[in-house]
């Protein structure tokens, strides 16, 4: 059962997610610049068969038949992102209007079909200039970013209603600096620690200039977070979830949420903690609207040889998707209703849940995917549970609309309730397609929607945070 009348607000808001570098294609097309990505991906043996997103989905140039098909699946919002490289090729100074124009036609594409427009302002694709000049490890990069919010922002704040900073700091800082899986390939971390402040500092000066030039606009960010289990009950399997509950959610939450680094994550962490003013921690917990989690699996954990890293273990009899993440619906509610009871988070939006299978055309030519219908079944019911227990989410997106780039394992997974045939890029509608359509339906049925704002559970000047954040952000 989806959340209906019982238990979600009346607008909560059903949505798709995607991408700029994973959709857009047209790496070189109006004066876009090169981003790490592009370079990663021309480095042989980084990404899966020497795939690149030179083409990807085409929704570059494809984005209104994609819009028409948000409006067959009748969904109310569309989260994308915005391609840095597109806008400023070289990071800082010079603007490339034709790249903004881009996203002004699609802004208005989206509002003319009733479609609201989410965007995310950096998912993962910074232009190569500055990674040559620091990357996120560079302090500059944070001030850079801020500039480059204030010229889609500028542009674009009149229309968007709502914002999301970054997607994934986790992901941006660790898979690309840290793990050296994701561009720029990088394996250090002191650099991934470095990376993980500025991109949070970057947050915190990008709200500020939202503030002001989007000013009836909400704003959030999207934290990726995975519930910590240990493997047994022994003591270290279970000082080993707490370690990496603290890698792996705390290190991103305490600072947005509290205005602090978790202190026994400092310890841990010792010598390689970046420089920390304490101006930084008030700004990165600036007061936002709403608190954007990607969710989509577990992480269980033993105890590492070495005594220190935890070690994540295959669960005997679990459900694995293609990606080899598990399965695990309760996860989701479990997340969500932490943030609410333990962080005081008043707006909650699920920005991306979804699941990779190998899709195959029958001979009909459709796409049934039983697997990836059960998998959302189970994670919408898990968000009802997180209702039902107080959690304030206000809003679902599934990942994604299409299928894409899927980084580092380039087309080799499927994520997209629309399959993509890329030799031709014919799009298909699967099965899990016509399904989230008519639980839309089936939602809206049973909670007329209202004309109150669909996700701001508090005003823009207090935003979701507990009152000891909003003490250290005026502090």
């Amino acid at each position: 059962m989806l959340p209906d009348a019982s238990t979600a607000p009346a607008d909560f808001v059903w949505g798709v997610a995607t991408s700029a570098y994973q959709i857009e294609g047209a790496t070189t097309a109006d004066g876009r610049g090169e981003g790490i990505w592009d370079r990663f991906c021309a480095t042989p043996g980084k990404v899966r068969n020497g795939d690149t997103a030179e083409i990807a989905c085409d929704f570059f140039h494809r984005y209104r038949d994609d819009i028409a098909l948000m409006s067959e699946l009748d969904v109310d919002a569309f989260r994308f992102s915005i391609s840095w490289p597109r806008v400023q090729p070289a990071g800082r100074g010079r603007v490339n209007t034709r790249g903004l124009d881009f996203y002004d036609r699609l802004v208005d594409e989206l509002l003319g079909a009733g479609i609201e427009p989410w965007v995310t302002l950096y998912h993962w694709d910074l232009p190569i200039a500055l990674e040559e000049q620091g990357g996120w490890p560079a302090r500059a990069t944070a001030d850079a970013f801020a500039e480059f919010t204030q010229v889609v922002a500028a542009r674009l704040g009149d229309r968007v209603g709502h914002w999301l900073t970054h997607n994934e700091p986790w992901c941006t800082s660790w898979l690309g600096y840290g793990l050296g899986e994701h561009a720029p390939g990088t394996a250090c971390r002191r650099s991934a620690l470095a990376a993980a402040h500025h991109v949070l500092l970057s947050h915190g000066l990008a709200v500020d200039v939202l503030r002001r030039e989007s000013p009836r606009g909400e704003i959030g960010i999207a934290v990726d977070l995975y519930p910590s289990h240990p493997a047994t009950a022994r003591p270290d399997d279970e000082t080993a979830a707490v370690l990496f509950d603290g890698m792996r959610n705390r290190w991103i939450l305490d600072p947005l949420l509290r205005g602090e680094y978790p202190v026994d994550m400092v310890e841990h962490y010792g010598g390689d903690v970046p420089p920390i003013a304490d101006s930084d921690l008030r700004r990165i917990a600036a007061p936002i609207d709403f608190l954007a989690v990607n969710n989509y699996s577990r992480a269980v954990v033993r105890a590492g040889s070495d005594g220190d890293a935890p070690v994540e273990v295959h669960v005997e009899g679990a459900e694995y998707t293609d990606m080899g993440w598990e399965a695990y619906p309760d996860g989701m509610r479990e997340t969500l209703v932490r943030l609410h009871r333990e962080y005081g988070v008043t707006a909650l939006v699920v920005s991306e849940s979804g699941a990779a299978y190998p899709d195959v055309r029958g001979h009909d030519g459709s796409v049934r995917d039983p697997e990836r219908t059960r998998y959302l079944q189970r994670y919408l019911a898990a968000v009802e549970d997180a209702i039902a227990e107080g959690a304030p989410v206000r809003g679902f997106f599934v990942w994604s609309l299409l299928d894409n780039f899927e980084w580092s394992f380039g087309y080799w997974r499927r994520f997209g309730l629309v399959y993509v045939d890329y030799p031709t890029l014919e799009r298909v509608p699967k099965a899990s397609f016509s399904w989230y359509r008519d639980r839309i339906a089936a939602a809206r049925a049973g909670a007329p929607r209202s004309t109150s704002s669909p996700v701001s559970a508090t005003s823009a000047a207090d935003g979701p945070l507990t009152a000891a954040a909003r003490a250290a952000v005026s502090g």
